[in-house]
């Protein structure tokens, strides 16, 4: 059954209006003020920084430089670092041309644009009726990782766009851009060891060779056009890395965990969180490698990276997780009694979010939020169900 086109339209309409209205909002409030956006800057302030020093040609992970720029947005503090690697500042230099107030509406226009659009996206991918669409907007909005995103000012956007698209590319037997798209993914490589793991043997063993060539392309393109403006960004990177790493945040991973019990100025203990990853996934790859599904391991996959990663994996960052929740949503959409346990667990977790945003509680103590999703979305899916997009769901999805 099929959404009739009328009703279709008028849904789309609604969207489309509440983002005009939005963007109209927010440009009035940048033209009448002489401040600008009345929204602090927070993260956002390390990416328009990086792309201005990058359209500089100067060293756009220079602390100093950095911590200078940063000053005259008014932030206190030491310089807070764009920690991405040099693909990623192709994404943040046009933003970088742009006065700090206007750059950060647009972004965050941009920002709520791509989470709502993946979200509709992933909600077809999975099989859910067009009358439903709505849930995932729903899902999307709702999702406090996606609040965190907006409010901070986040690049957190990029890496579910990136997922949703490989997803979506792979699907139609598009590999070498499943493969390019991997490259918003890469914008935090370190938030998706097991799914780099799975990308890796699954390509030659299925002869799909264009998926790491599109990578590669996309990750190569990337890197030298940054190059461009800043020829050394390769070596400048390298040396942030090793001389100054993010040993002074405590990150919500158990990486994390390890480093504070075994030596807080050790960084690379925090590595070690990688392995229960890997070796779940040679588990996973011996059960499923002959029939393996990108639809149905995807979000496994997403929860495997996500719980053993070495840093990061920061609450803003779990907006990626929209995927397995647009997966869970869709397949119990048309079941009241088997969404009741998942859904349950879902309003729980953002409810507990929501009290840890207002109580700004530390982003260390959200540990909890990826295991609790984690656990949402193995009770959804205890019983098999054929998606009308024709993936079938055979219930293991995290084992």
């Amino acid at each position: 059954m099929s959404l009739p086109a009328g009703v279709t339209i008028s849904l789309r309409s609604w969207l489309l209006a509440g983002l005009a209205i939005a963007s109209a909002g927010l440009g009035l409030q940048l033209a009448s003020s002489s401040r600008g956006l009345q929204l602090p800057l927070y993260d956002f302030a390390e990416y328009w920084a990086a792309g201005r020093l990058l359209w500089r040609g100067e060293n756009p992970y220079d602390p100093a430089l950095v911590g200078q720029l940063e000053a005259e947005l008014g932030r206190d503090g030491e310089p807070l670092l764009m920690w991405n690697p040099p693909w990623t500042l192709p994404f943040v230099l046009p933003f970088g041309l742009l006065p700090p107030g206007l750059a950060h509406i647009l972004w965050l226009l941009a920002s709520f644009a791509t989470i709502l659009a993946a979200a509709d996206v992933g909600w077809r991918l999975y099989g859910g009726s067009p009358e439903r669409r709505g849930i995932a907007w729903v899902l999307a909005i709702t999702f406090v990782p996606t609040f965190l995103t907006l409010y901070l000012g986040q690049i957190a956007a990029l890496p579910l766009a990136g997922a949703v698209l490989f997803l979506h590319f792979e699907r139609r037997g598009q590999y070498l851009l499943a493969g390019a798209c991997t490259l918003l993914m890469a914008v935090k490589p370190h938030l998706f060891s097991v799914f780099w793991l799975a990308l890796l043997f699954w390509s030659p063993g299925r002869r799909r060779w264009r998926v790491l060539a599109g990578a590669g392309v996309a990750v190569s393109v990337a890197t030298l056009t940054a190059m461009i403006f800043a020829p050394a960004v390769l070596s400048q990177y390298r040396d942030v890395l090793t001389n100054t790493p993010p040993v002074q945040y405590r990150s919500p991973t158990a990486g994390t965990v390890i480093r504070l019990l075994f030596g807080e100025n050790r960084f690379g203990l925090q590595f070690m969180a990688i392995v229960p990853g890997f070796v779940w996934f040679a588990y996973e790859w011996h059960r499923h490698r002959l029939q393996w599904d990108w639809g149905l391991r995807l979000p496994s996959l997403l929860f495997a990276s996500l719980l053993t990663a070495p840093y990061g994996a920061w609450p803003f960052d779990l907006v990626v997780l929209l995927i397995p929740m647009l997966r869970v949503a869709a397949d119990t959409s048309g079941s009241v009694g088997r969404g009741v346990v998942p859904a349950s667990l879902y309003v729980a977790a953002n409810v507990v979010s929501g009290v840890f945003v207002l109580a700004t509680v530390d982003f260390f103590w959200w540990i909890w939020l990826a295991p609790a999703l984690a656990l949402a979305y193995a009770a959804a899916l205890r019983k098999p169900r054929a998606l009308a997009g024709g993936v079938l769901l055979t219930g293991d999805g995290i084992s």
